[in-house]
């Protein structure tokens, strides 16, 4: 008699998401539609008030910018990512590139943001540098604004865009571009319709592993944000430390898993349908 081990298998995973998920979002979604406590915390009544409060001007544009940072560091990420990841895949000293991905890690995650104040200030290296040159006469403000949160995530995300791509390049068959070649392709034909098809899981994969922390950021704006860029979850910060408005930031809280939910979603199923487009093909 063959024993069904399948539940066993799975139980452990369960267990891990019911105690880090499925408990944690339970409690904000119920907590989103409670009345605010005095100082803080909930109150057992119920309420939208805290979603109606989502429709304010102010909501409405830290929405669209988060949405525009995430997206923006998603695209340039994954541009430098794939060339990046291709070269050390092509690379005789792989090994010795992808430790130079690694070594950021290394180092505290809050140091690495301070350090960029210390390049982009005013008085920092571009700017001593650009002065120094003739380019301009006095410090150009390069910190807090919206570009400059998009320029450190990107430095923070790009490890973990580059190691996921260069796992499905280093296994593809790179016969198969000299393949493309032969019958008439130039190189970037070549790369366009054979390369970058056949590593779909990758891109999908990196794509995923950037926007996501990308979204939900909240120490990047609030160190080199400055006051007029805010993202939600610096809203979110601010309701439950200043506001003490617990439904509102579980409100937002809400907003932020469903637009990573459905994006998450919606990509998989745009990159399944490519996949399986694909396969038929072949």
């Amino acid at each position: 008699m063959i024993k069904n081990y399948g539940q066993r298998y799975t139980f452990p995973i369960m267990v891990w998401l019911t105690v880090f998920f499925v408990i944690p979002f339970s409690i904000i979604l119920v907590g989103s539609f409670l009345d605010k406590g005095l100082y803080g915390g909930f109150e057992p009544s119920f309420s939208i008030d805290a979603y109606k409060a989502l429709f304010s001007d102010t909501m409405r544009k830290v929405t669209l910018n988060t949405i525009f940072i995430s997206v923006a560091t998603t695209v340039f990420t994954v541009l430098l990512a794939l060339p990046t990841a291709y070269h050390i895949a092509r690379s005789p000293y792989k090994e010795k590139l992808l430790f130079l991905v690694i070594i950021p890690f290394w180092t505290n995650f809050l140091i690495r943001i301070f350090a960029w104040i210390a390049v982009l200030g005013n008085n920092g290296l571009v700017n001593n540098f650009l002065i120094s040159i003739g380019i301009f006469s006095s410090p150009v403000q390069l910190l807090y604004n919206r570009w400059a949160i998009i320029l450190i995530m990107i430095y923070t995300s790009l490890p973990f865009a580059i190691l996921p791509l260069y796992a499905v390049i280093e296994k593809f068959d790179f016969s198969l571009l000299e393949a493309a070649r032969d019958l008439g392709a130039n190189k970037w034909q070549s790369m366009y319709k054979i390369l970058i098809p056949l590593i779909i899981p990758g891109i999908s994969t990196a794509v995923l592993f950037t926007f996501i922390p990308a979204f939900g950021n909240f120490a990047i704006p609030d160190i080199v944000g400055g006051t007029d860029v805010r993202m939600l979850g610096n809203i979110i910060n601010e309701k439950l430390k200043t506001a003490r408005n617990w439904p509102s930031a579980a409100a937002i809280s809400m907003i932020l898993t469903t637009i990573s939910v459905v994006m998450v979603l919606l990509f998989n199923r745009i990159t399944s349908s490519k996949e399986r487009k694909i396969g038929g093909n072949i």
